[in-house]
């Protein structure tokens, strides 16, 4: 059962289309998992196209299509992933159209302490990951410069805020401070998300982390 949800700022900007690719990969990802989540970005959904059935128009200069073409141009959004109910395999839908297919897809990276992850490739402006966290290990001590979305896919791990099993998402800030340790029973696998590297406190993690994109 999912207890951590997105909360409803998340699945407001990604219904509008205003977050980091990165971000709204992970949320696509949770939706498809998540019956509840699905269902209130339904809701926010339709209040934004009822808004827009209400504003009203207005005039358009002679050259506003010229600037938009331009704008286009310049200045490419990439397409916001689409969550869809799960299908066959491991991974969401989601996160198998980035990888190229299932887990024995994911062309991962050692990290060290048995650790491996495998960045997806994304806009700039945030980055998604895939990190394997053997059973027992734990990810070094870290805070954070900005956000990060963290969205388990198989098997669970436990931090200084609480415990979260395949399904849950839990969304870090720069007020966390944690230590995420996979359960004993079976490895991690996590979706993770982050607009701004990490603050880690041992010096081994902060010397590995700019050829890591941590």
């Amino acid at each position: 059962m999912i207890k951590h949800h997105l909360n409803d700022a998340l699945l407001m900007a990604y219904s509008a289309g205003t977050l980091p690719e990165a971000f709204s990969l992970t949320v696509a990802a949770h939706i498809s998992m998540c019956d509840e989540c699905r269902s209130r970005l339904g809701a926010f959904d339709t209040l934004g196209g009822a808004l827009m059935d209400e504003c009203s128009s207005a005039a358009l200069s002679q050259d506003s299509f010229e600037a938009t073409l331009a704008r286009i141009t310049l200045a490419p959004e990439p397409p916001k992933p689409q969550p869809a109910i799960r299908t066959k395999g491991m991974l969401p839908k989601p996160v198998q159209d980035y990888v190229g297919g299932d887990l024995d897809a994911v062309k991962w990276r050692p990290v060290g302490m048995g650790v491996k992850q495998a960045i997806l490739p994304t806009s700039k402006d945030a980055t998604a990951r895939l990190l394997f966290i053997p059973a027992g290990a734990a990810v070094p001590d870290h805070g954070h410069r900005g956000t990060e979305l963290t969205l388990v896919l198989q098997g669970a791990f436990a931090d200084e805020v609480d415990h979260f099993g395949a399904g849950d998402i839990e969304i870090a800030n720069e007020d966390v401070d944690h230590t995420p340790i996979a359960d004993i029973g079976a490895d991690c696998i996590c979706l993770a998300a982050t607009d701004a590297p990490l603050r880690f406190r041992s010096l081994i993690p902060r010397i590995a982390q700019p050829f890591l994109r941590i």
